[in-house]
């Protein structure tokens, strides 16, 4: 019977993981020194080795060998029990399909019982961001106080879906995502030890498609394999991945560099009619410029791990590149990833992008007062910016300096005003208050785990705005997020499009679509302090209405006074809202 590769080339001990150095190091601590913990929690994209390396945990808990150093050996009768699975002291457990709170009652009933044959006996349960709450509640006691033989080992792809509690009794490993290079090193091996007639280039297109993934990667190989007679070609390995050619991927971009439209939008077509995905496509023109830009920053950076295939069409490409169109190539590129995620036509959009990047020129992006106002990315844009701007408010003043002077007859243009957005600041009180009394621990630094997910699904614009939040309380009624500037804040609460993008990407990923408020932070300092005040005497009001009108009108006077400070009186124009 034919056994898929990924099972049939599944590491048995720990040298062979492959990609994961730094918790394979830990574990063979704890087995040689007898200290293995009770619960274990790996987190990792699939394809890393979170089951796999959890299987030769269990392996060396109960490996029959005198040496604790060579545990797991692999050859004992344990060992080669485990493997076959026929060893009855480890459990396997598949949370996605046992999910319940019976389950887990089931399991906590036998965890009683000490182990038929092993040391020691262990759960191993796989996708455990599936359980119900009821589930992970039923579990929680059984974390805490385990018996002395009993290994728990929960594997998840997911883990800001577990309760922090659970997470808190778990020595938990972070799996990194495997390197091309190491994927492309594994690959070759095997073909070598089956004696597989293999194209390097093909290996480099598979490694690529597996996106980090090791078991993705075989899976792919062994398809490849089936379709050309276990023979690895470069034509088959694009046809299985549905990867473009890197051939032409660069003619795709020498025609939009040298704005060749038409030229451009022949190759897409060309491309799509050959059967290719078109978000496959996009995938391989990001890692395309990525590579470009990465190799005329540090070539020996790519020539050293040989996930890119450098010949000299690559290389001539690089040379007539600009870092900063490779920049802007990659920026529009995302962004119609994003616009292509749920659109039928994407045809359209690919038709769109070509024209898009046939019209960048290269040159170096200008910055602007207006861009202040609309699209604060970067810090280091907005230090250039106030620098820029000290340096025009010290050109006026010399101007003026002349006309006091004496130089009133001479005929001085004023320069233009500069045009400040005024946004009008209203904080929901009775909604904070709410939040307040319902908010915990647990559901804010649940909150604060899950905001580096959050923050990567924003365009770069709202990432840039929301990285300076800070989350002052969560729980069940919503969430309160402070912003020290208060120019950003108001930017926030009145762009409704701003809002829903963060708020749409907190329901997917946390899970509950909550509500949010957002108040400046020295706002935010005296509602908290009237909030406690108020709890204290026990006159907290449940209807609280909106901050007066006044006060809004005092700090919209305090953006203004900041605008000023910068620009200088004169030239600044207030516009309404």
């Amino acid at each position: 019977m034919y056994t898929a590769l990924y099972r049939s080339e599944r590491p048995e001990v720990f040298d062979e993981i492959l990609g994961q150095e730094h918790i394979v190091r830990i574990l063979k601590h704890q087995i040689e020194s007898g200290e293995v913990s009770h619960a274990y929690l790996f987190c990792g994209t699939r394809g890393t080795g979170k089951t796999t390396t959890a299987r030769i945990l269990a392996k060396g808990v109960n490996c029959l060998n005198e040496d604790p150093k060579k545990r797991p050996c692999g050859v004992c009768e344990n060992c080669k029990a485990i493997k076959d699975g026929t060893f009855m002291d480890v459990i396997e457990i598949d949370a996605a399909s046992n999910n319940g709170v019976e389950n887990i009652r089931e399991l906590r009933e036998s965890v009683k019982y000490p182990p038929a044959v092993g040391r020691k006996k262990v759960y191993i349960i796989d996708e455990v961001h599936m359980l119900s709450p009821g589930a992970f509640n039923a579990l929680l006691k059984t974390l805490e106080e385990p018996p002395a033989n009993v290994v728990f080992i929960l594997a998840t792809t997911d883990p800001h879906k577990i309760p922090a509690t659970i997470i808190s009794r778990t020595q938990r490993f972070d799996f990194k995502r495997i390197t091309s290079g190491a994927i492309l090193e594994r690959m070759e091996y095997i073909l070598k030890q089956k004696q597989f007639e293999y194209d390097e280039k093909a290996l480099n297109v598979i490694a690529r498609a597996a996106e980090g993934g090791m078991r993705d990667a075989l899976s792919i190989l062994d398809q490849v394999l089936s379709f050309g007679d276990n023979k690895v070609t470069l034509d088959n390995a694009l046809l299985v991945t549905g990867s473009v050619t890197r051939e032409n991927l660069i003619k795709y971009l020498s025609q939009v560099q040298n704005h060749e439209t038409v030229a451009g939008l022949q190759t897409i077509h060309a491309i799509l009619d050959e059967g290719k995905d078109s978000k496959r496509l996009l995938e391989d023109l990001i890692n395309c410029c990525r590579d470009l830009l990465l190799y005329k920053q540090a070539p020996e950076m790519l020539e050293q791990t040989g996930s890119v295939m450098i010949d000299d069409e690559f290389k001539s490409m690089a040379e007539k590149s600009n870092p900063e169109t490779l920049y802007r190539y990659i920026d529009t590129l995302n962004e119609q990833q994003e616009n292509m995620r749920y659109s039928m036509h994407q045809s359209v959009y690919l038709e769109v992008l070509t024209v898009k990047l046939a019209k960048i020129d290269g040159k170096e992006r200008k910055t602007s007062v207006q861009s202040l106002q609309t699209a604060p990315e970067t810090l280091n844009e907005l230090n250039d910016l106030q620098r820029q701007v000290k340096e025009l408010k010290d050109q006026v003043k010399n101007l003026l300096g002349k006309t006091n002077r004496g130089f009133s007859d001479e005929k001085t243009s004023r320069p233009a005003k500069k045009t400040v957005q005024r946004y009008e600041i209203k904080i929901d009180v009775a909604s904070i208050y709410r939040i307040l009394g319902s908010a915990t621990k647990i559901d804010k630094n649940r909150f604060l785990d899950c905001m580096k997910d959050i923050l990567s699904t924003l365009n770069i614009s709202s990432k840039a705005m929301f990285k300076m939040c800070e989350i002052e309380a969560a729980g069940p009624e919503g969430i309160i997020l402070s912003f020290n500037n208060e120019f950003i804040c108001g930017r926030i609460i009145n762009e409704e499009r701003v809002r829903d993008e963060f708020e749409n990407s907190v329901g997917r990923i946390y899970g509950d679509a909550k509500k949010i408020v957002y108040v400046p932070k020295n706002r935010w300092l005296n509602i908290r302090q009237e909030y406690i005040k108020q709890m204290r005497s026990g006159t907290i009001p449940r209807d609280a209405a909106e901050i007066p009108s006044d006060q809004t009108k005092e700090h919209e006077d305090d953006i203004v006074q900041e605008a000023e400070d910068i620009f200088g009186k004169d030239l600044i124009e207030i516009k309404e809202d």
